[in-house]
């Protein structure tokens, strides 16, 4: 499926953190964070700040959850992204 986001908005896919502690301990999905790291599939046409590509780090509870061919995705306003991450 191939979706564009309108105006302002950012369509970005989280990067799930590592399901295991340093100690090699493996988190269950139930005790893992949100994921904070995304990375951008889609930019609509007044946005400016990023492009395709780019990770990001989002706040945790931003932007509206949606699925796209069973992976997680979220859109959200450009304003909410916080910084590029390299």
């Amino acid at each position: 499926m191939n979706v564009q986001p309108l105006g302002m908005r950012v369509l970005v896919r989280p990067i799930e953190q590592e399901a295991k502690t340093a100690s090699g301990l493996i988190l269950p999905d139930s005790a893992k964070e949100k994921p904070q790291i995304g990375e951008v599939v889609a930019v609509g046409d007044e946005v400016e700040m990023v492009k395709v590509g780019q990770k990001i780090l989002f706040p945790k509870y931003t932007g509206t959850e949606i699925k796209l061919d069973g992976v997680d995705h979220i859109i959200m306003e450009d304003g909410d992204l916080l910084a590029v991450v390299d």
